[in-house]
């Protein structure tokens, strides 16, 4: 319980800067439907993010419950929508992209929380996701980020996230402190014994040295 309400009051300077001017800014230039999506991930991968989605979710229902950690505008509750899930649920802490996300979903229910605190009871989702928001949390906070994803899934965690093989710090449009890369499946595996790496996918850039991870990952049930 007082783990908890720590992390309602839990304020860290990535916050301070994504609820501010600069996470407003972040949303405008990021506003994409589905089919815009779709051609940034070919430009950048060569494959399209409905192709990747419709290869990791293959074994998900359309009926499963799935949240988003950090959704801003919901650009991938969205295209979740397209392929026919309808059990979708965000959660966003930029005010002005919770307010589009809310205007643009059909299905989603979008709420104003953070990762620190995740306002949804112990495995009450199917599959819990994160696309580009790992990489913003500060290496120390990220334990308790990820601690909420794992309590609110009773099955799978899914994410695409920057990827090295070392935590990595990135400068980010002229910031310190605001991103970093790492192997974050592995990081997961090893803060938690019961989850196993059903797959990942390494994502090169075709137009630069970058690399990005997909990867699923599902919780397994201890014997007694």
């Amino acid at each position: 319980m007082v783990a908890r309400l720590f992390a309602k009051l839990m304020k860290t300077p990535q916050i301070e800067t994504w609820t501010g001017e600069f996470g407003r800014a972040y949303t405008d230039r990021n506003a994409l439907d589905v089919e815009p999506l779709d051609a940034l991930y070919s430009k950048n991968y060569g494959i399209s993010r409905t192709l990747l989605n419709s290869d990791f979710l293959a074994g998900v229902p359309k009926e499963a419950h799935i949240l988003e950690v950090g959704c801003n505008m919901g650009n991938q509750l969205l295209l979740l929508e397209q392929m026919g899930f309808q059990n979708l649920f965000g959660i966003e802490i930029q005010p002005y992209a919770l307010e589009k996300a809310r205007s643009r979903l059909k299905y989603a229910q979008v709420t104003d929380a953070s990762a620190f605190d995740i306002p949804y009871p112990d495995n009450h989702f199917d599959l819990v996701f994160t696309s580009g928001v790992l990489i913003h949390i500060s290496p120390d906070d990220l334990p308790r980020a990820v601690a909420e994803i794992y309590r609110c899934t009773h099955s799978y965690i899914w994410g695409l996230e920057y990827h090295a093989s070392a935590v990595t710090q990135v400068n980010y449009r002229s910031h310190n402190q605001l991103l970093w890369k790492m192997d974050y499946p592995e990081f997961y595996l090893r803060q938690f014994a019961d989850l196993e790496l059903v797959r990942s996918k390494m994502l090169p850039y075709l137009e630069n040295s970058n690399v990005d991870c997909m990867f699923l990952l599902e919780k397994k049930a201890v014997p007694a």
